[in-house]
């Protein structure tokens, strides 16, 4: 499938506009599409796996793990929870130093052997060449935000002290201030107002975080969203983790949608919307690509996978909504 470029930042099938006119409630992911996280959960990625690598393994040479990386993972379909990517990582350079491979390339290795059920996906290659029941066993991940040592350290880092505290209430081992600060809003008050104009109530957010780490960043502007109709994954079980379309068909069947547009950047976004669809909710997946460090990469890869309507910026949905 091949996307028309409309104008800078917009592509689009044209087989979608009649859903476009008819649509009447959306639900945004948070980040990445209302918020830029490339300078806080992309740095706490590497600098959790820095730390986990020299004070569990011994590892002190870890290469970065960059945008490359963390998207490699990404566009699995797998890896949408960024402490899976921060454990992918891990486990795959503490690999690569076993077997003396170049961990740049043995991690793009892992990467194009994983698959949508993500780290599973991944140790199974690895254990396949080596053996890292060590590493396994001191990180015993996954577990639980509050006792896990790997959710414990990404957390510390991510949150800082203070917020740590609140959310957590237990202390940081880190005095640092937490990198969500750096998170860049790009939600605002004049495009929540323009999408009331069509959508009235039914706004909604599916995302993996938790909430009290939205409310951090995005403030007032939460509360215009549709809360109650709204998810936040990371105070769920795991296995309601995208992309699990549960959390969506709640939204959608909450806010009573007949036609709902789903505002993503990643492959698990769009597998969700897809799921939402076949189940009899007819969901039309908005690719977000801007905050990528390959936008046109990402766009190439929504495309292949089906994606009919992929955005620069949330900043255009009042274009291509006809809200202007």
């Amino acid at each position: 499938m091949t996307l028309t470029k409309k104008s800078d930042g917009l592509y689009v099938d044209d087989s979608i506009n009649e859903m476009l006119i008819k649509s009447d409630g959306i639900v945004f992911d948070c980040d990445g599409v209302l918020i830029d996280i490339t300078k806080s959960y992309d740095l706490t990625i590497n600098e959790t796996t820095q730390y986990v690598l020299e004070n569990f393994a011994g590892i002190s040479n870890g290469i970065e793990i960059d945008s490359e990386i963390i998207e490699g993972f990404k566009a699995t379909g797998g890896f949408n929870d960024e402490v899976d990517v921060t454990y992918g990582a891990i486990i795959s350079i503490f690999a690569a130093k076993k077997l003396r491979k170049n961990q740049h390339d043995f991690i793009f290795d892992v990467i194009n052997n994983a698959d949508s059920t993500g780290i599973v996906s991944a140790e199974k290659y690895i254990e396949n060449l080596v053996d890292i029941s060590n590493i396994k066993e001191k990180l015993s991940y996954p577990g639980t935000h509050h006792q896990n040592p790997l959710y414990k350290i990404f957390d510390q880092m991510f949150y800082g002290p203070e917020l740590y505290l609140k959310l957590f209430k237990n202390t940081s081992q880190f005095s640092k201030p937490g990198f969500i600060e750096n998170d860049v809003v790009i939600l605002n008050e004049s495009l929540i107002q323009k999408l009331k104009q069509k959508f009235s109530s039914k706004i909604s957010i599916v995302t993996g975080r938790g909430k009290e780490s939205v409310k951090f960043s995005l403030q007032n502007l939460l509360d215009e969203f549709d809360l109650k109709n709204s998810a936040f994954l990371e105070d769920e079980p795991r296995e309601m983790a995208k992309p699990n379309p549960k959390s969506l068909l709640h939204s959608i069947i909450g806010m009573n949608c007949k036609n709902t547009i789903y505002v993503g950047d990643s492959m698990e976004d769009l597998i969700m919307a897809k799921k939402a669809t076949a189940s009899g909710h007819n969901t039309l997946f908005c690719g977000i690509v801007g905050t990528s460090k390959e936008p046109m990469k990402k766009l190439e890869l929504f495309e292949k996978n089906g994606a009919k309507l992929v955005l620069e910026s949330i900043e255009l949905l009042p274009k291509v909504l006809n809200l202007e």
